[in-house]
């Protein structure tokens, strides 16, 4: 009997919620678009039997509790009918934050000159975590200047990026 090594196994739980999370968000985004939302980023995180679904959305003007609770109703009754999920899972709303959370390439263009985290997927010349300041995008790139170095890491590679706010 062969044993499964970790790594693979957890590529293929990755790789599920990653198509789970792109299915989810073109589902959602045109009901949120069409009631005057953003929608920034959505984490699906699958554990066991009880998962989450997180949707962040944004707007011109921010987003305040019933703001939340609107986008709630909608994306429940969406998923309701849909029923894309066939677990049982918790739906959260939320703003994007002050330490927003960035998912898409453009969202670390606009916010280029920030300090920001990220969490590699993979360690990269031996670490995995990062913190510096966010020069912007080149290509499929995210540029972070560390210090007085320069660094290019890949946008498939970061596993998480968070805005750093100023205190």
């Amino acid at each position: 009997m062969g044993i499964t090594p970790i790594f693979c196994l957890c590529g293929v739980i990755l790789e599920r919620a990653v198509g789970m999370e792109k299915s989810l968000n073109s589902m959602i985004q045109p009901v949120l678009e069409a009631l005057g939302y953003e929608l920034w980023g959505l984490e699906y995180l699958s554990l066991g039997r009880h998962s989450t679904l997180k949707i962040y959305i944004d707007a011109e003007n921010g987003i305040n509790v019933e703001d939340c609770a609107a986008v709630s109703r909608q994306v429940s009754s969406l998923l309701d009918v849909e029923d894309p999920v066939s677990s049982e899972y918790t739906l959260e709303v939320s703003s994007p934050g002050m330490d927003r959370r960035l998912f898409r390439l453009e969202q670390y263009a606009a916010f280029a000159g920030a300090r920001v985290k990220l969490k590699l997927r993979r360690p990269f010349e031996g670490r995995r975590k990062y913190s510096g300041l966010l020069k912007g995008i080149e290509g499929d790139e995210v540029v972070l200047i560390l210090e007085d170095e320069e660094i290019l890491i890949p946008h498939e590679e970061i596993e998480r990026a968070n805005i750093v706010p100023d205190a």
